[in-house]
């Protein structure tokens, strides 16, 4: 009885609740609203206008059968029992939040009475779950996108989310704007859920936030606990300038309603507001109409105006009327004609598919300003952001073409959205200790750890970077020795504000940290020890010169050698003979010509112009010949002992990885090794000491450190096999750090002005092998580098051997003219004397015989 008497005293009913359902014309709906809250009152009129409108035009009689359940779901339990099984009600409508709706809906299941929730946080599983439960409000999921198109718009990274955590449908959303932040490349900083209002929690909470770097807050809460969240932020100071503050429609659905006080509290809170068309006619006369009878019910309410809530109440009430009035008899096939629906209600296009409304695609961007707030423009979700949504109007993916936004404090400068570090709160940076080559990132401390110093390539990069920033960075080193995943871990737990050190940038590490752009060359290679090439060693001696300059040389010295044969033929004795032996000689001269010049036995000028020329040629190549083949024997050609993966694979060998390292996980994946063949190793001489006694075939390194291990170890190692790609060395820093992209532009500077290189050549400086590479191999000589020789002696001796012919032609061309002339004058001359004799005496006759002798001698 005592039970009796708390649900009928709690509740009452108003319209024609007596009214009987004896007649199949008339019928009740239930309804179940907070009558104290602005939109408990909306709704409350919106329904009864909903049920005089469908009664004037019809001819049936549906009443309205309210009860208050005061924002209790239990007496939402005890609302749904009472209007089902007392005042037999049809079908229900309401509450507004989902924890009392699943509640209703449990209640309308086991009666197989439909429900229409006008609850907007209702999860997916619902509908499966509660048969019949029908979504009479879209979902307005949608508005996460439209948040994340907000700090796209402003290049803001980094977020933070304050909302009621009343039940588990509040956080089903946050998916939702984490996927969509994620997408416009920001993350949300830190979830802060607030249950109950404590004034206590509230201020650590929001202390807590205000000490961190992000300064951009987005609120999902009821209109009441915001309200008081805004209070106190404003009381610590945290609603001015550099703040900016994001609001959820279950906040901004209400921004009509606000006062005075909550208005100037408000200045600069943007926010995303449910949209519904205004324009039509429908709406105009139900506006007028409802703004009259709210003035006149509850005076006590600032604003009259009606909201997208008596919207929503106004259709659901009218899609409940319209389906009752479908049957012609009694039964359970009201949840049929509900689904049946399709008529255009003052929301826009009331038509169900698998019970649930079509989701919202557009919204109204607001900013609190002044006495009221102004509408910004809007954002959908296939325009953009707009000023209007009519056709022709433009559009655009940025928040900045709309109206110019006044932002908290009363400023018009954007906020930067997050605050720079100082000297009282520095930030937290990890660095490994475990480091296998400490030339990166060495840590050391006295005897008692205390006073450390932190060292290396990777800490004076960092120090150079942040010298090239624009603004001042506090940081403070802490020593970390755990793994390296973990020290990424330690910044998705806020133990660290970023890492610094030769941390590999790998794929999974990035659910815990974003990293820079690499600042190392990205790679694993495979390091085997060396062996030297013994093979043609016979053949040695002709490394120095190619086959082509040996030709070359052959050629050159078989002409200068008959040049001078040909030169010298009729002078030198050793060149007579049959025409062997005169080819034997000559080839004998033209090789032996490279070690002596033979310079007494050469009677012409041209023979001797051609020799010195060839010598000059031969002790040049003969000097050049020497030294390559020198260097040759003294610099031995060194070779890998392995040359690929496969033969390891073959061999079953084993290999080994550096302690601590990604690279045995991809040894494993990737390359397909056996983790039994995989050894780890924690320092670069245990590397060199575990390949010199074969304990391993290979040993896998990322390039960076194959730089400082060969510059050490540069004639016993060698790289072997392809480069395998990997992610390179970076800087961790939370995911969406708002600094990453002002640290990655330092990065670059420090980059392209030789910085780096400058760094990494000092690193290796005292590890430089003074060797030569052993991996080099002197090479033959070719023609080519002795092109000018060849020409220079080929040349000489050409030019004497042209010489030598047109003299030899000339000379022989002469003695037979002057022999000619006298033997013409020595025939004159006899045969006058042969006359002066015939004259004179016949003794005269003897000495014409000696002339005739001496002419014949002479001829």
């Amino acid at each position: 009885m005592l039970f009796a008497l708390v649900v009928y005293g709690v509740y009452e009913t108003e319209g024609n609740t007596k009214s009987t359902m004896d007649d199949s014309r008339n019928g009740k709906i239930g309804v179940i609203v907070d009558k104290s809250s602005r939109i408990g009152k909306e709704e409350i009129l919106a329904m009864q206008m909903a049920v005089e409108d469908f009664n004037s035009f019809r001819n049936q009689r549906v009443s309205l059968v309210i009860r208050d359940y005061k924002s209790d779901p239990n007496l939402a339990a005890l609302a749904a029992n009472d209007l089902l099984n007392m005042q037999r009600v049809q079908v229900l409508i309401g509450p507004q939040t989902w924890e009392a709706t699943s509640i209703v809906a449990e209640v309308g299941n086991e009666k197989q009475i439909p429900v229409l929730a006008l609850a907007n946080d209702i999860p997916k599983w619902a509908n499966k779950r509660f048969k019949f439960l029908v979504e009479a409000s879209p979902s307005q999921l949608n508005q996460m996108r439209a948040i994340a198109g907000i700090v796209s718009s402003w290049d803001w990274h980094l977020v933070n989310v304050i909302y009621e955590d009343k039940d588990f449908s509040t956080t089903g959303i946050f998916p939702h704007l984490v996927h969509a932040l994620r997408d416009v490349g920001a993350e949300v900083n830190e979830f802060v859920g607030l249950s109950q209002f404590d004034s206590d929690l509230f201020c650590r909470e929001l202390e807590r936030l205000r000490r961190g770097s992000s300064r951009i807050f987005v609120v999902h809460m009821s209109f009441k606990l915001a309200l008081r969240l805004f209070e106190i932020a404003n009381e610590m100071g945290m609603m001015g300038k550099d703040y900016v503050w994001i609001a959820t429609d279950s906040f901004t659905n209400l921004a009509y309603s606000f006062n005075a006080s909550s208005n100037s509290l408000l200045q600069g809170v943007v926010g995303v507001k449910s949209f519904f068309p205004e324009n039509n006619p429908q709406f105009h006369e139900f506006y007028h109409r409802f703004s009259r009878r709210f003035r006149l019910e509850h005076s006590d309410e600032d604003n009259h105006e009606p909201g997208i809530f008596a919207i929503q109440a106004y259709d659901a009430a009218r899609t409940a009327a319209m389906a009752m009035s479908k049957l012609q008899e009694k039964g359970n096939h009201l949840m049929e004609k509900i689904e049946l629906t399709d008529f255009q209600g003052l929301g826009g296009k009331i038509q169900f598919r698998d019970r649930q409304l079509a989701s919202s695609d557009t919204f109204q961007i607001i900013n609190v300003m002044g006495r009221s707030y102004r509408e910004l423009g809007f954002w959908s979700d296939k325009l953009g952001f707009s000023r209007e949504l009519r056709e022709n109007s433009s559009s655009s993916s940025s928040m900045k073409d709309l109206v110019e936004v006044l932002w908290p404090g009363g400023s018009s400068v954007t906020p930067r959205g997050w605050v720079v570090p100082t000297d009282a709160t520095p930030l937290r940076i990890g660095v490994p200790t475990s480091s296998m080559f400490k030339q990166y990132v060495h840590v050391e401390g006295d005897p008692t750890g205390n006073n450390l110093s932190f060292n290396g390539l990777a800490i004076d990069l960092f120090k150079a970077t942040l010298d090239n920033l624009n603004f001042p960075l506090p940081y403070q080193f802490f020593r970390f020795d755990g793994p390296y995943d973990d020290l990424v871990e330690q910044i998705y737990l806020k133990n660290f504000d970023a890492a610094v050190g030769d941390i590999a940038i790998l794929s999974r590490r990035y659910k815990h940290a974003e990293f820079t752009h690499p600042y190392s060359e990205a790679g694993l290679v495979m390091v085997v020890p060396t062996t030297k090439d013994t093979s043609n060693r016979a053949l040695m001696f002709t490394k120095p010169f190619t086959a082509t300059m040996w030709f070359a040389i052959a050629v050159i010295n078989v002409y200068n050698g008959f040049v001078v044969w040909f030169i010298e033929r009729n002078r030198y004795p050793g060149h007579e003979g049959s025409m062997f032996n005169q080819a034997g000689t000559m080839l004998c001269s033209s090789f032996t010509t490279l070690f002596s010049l033979h310079g007494n036995m050469l009677h012409s000028n041209f023979s001797r112009m051609t020799m010195v020329v060839w010598l000059f040629m031969a002790l040049v190549i003969t000097q050049i010949y020497t030294a390559n083949l020198t260097s040759m024997l003294t610099i031995q050609k060194l070779e890998p002992t392995v040359t690929d993966i496969e033969t390891l694979q073959r061999a079953n060998a084993l290999v080994g990885f550096g302690r601590g390292s990604f690279v045995k996980r991809y040894l494993e994946e990737v390359l397909h090794f056996r983790s039994e063949n995989i050894r780890n190793y924690s320092s670069p001489n245990d590397y060199a000491e575990a390949l010199r006694n074969k304990e391993i075939a290979a040993a896998f390194l990322e390039v960076p450190f194959v730089k400082i291990f060969l510059a050490e170890f540069c004639r016993e190692f060698m790289v072997s096999g392809p480069t395998y790609k990997v992610g390179g060395f970076g800087f961790a820093f939370p995911r969406g750090s708002p600094m990453l992209t002002d640290i990655n532009e330092a990065l670059l500077k420090v980059s392209e002005t030789g910085k780096f290189r400058d760094l990494e050549d000092s690193m290796i400086a005292n590890e430089k092998c003074e060797d030569e590479d052993p991996k080099g191999e002197k090479s033959s000589l070719s023609p080519s580098s002795f092109f000018i020789l060849f020409v220079l002696s080929g040349g000489v001796s050409t030019i004497a051997l042209t010489l030598y012919i047109f003299n030899a032609h000339d000379f022989n061309f002469q003695q037979n003219t002057i022999w000619r002339l006298m033997i013409a004058i020595m025939r004159q001359w006899g045969n006058q004397r042969r006359r002066f004799s015939r004259r004179v005496s016949d003794e005269s006759q003897m000495p014409v015989s000696n002339d005739t002798n001496l002419q014949i001698q002479v001829q």
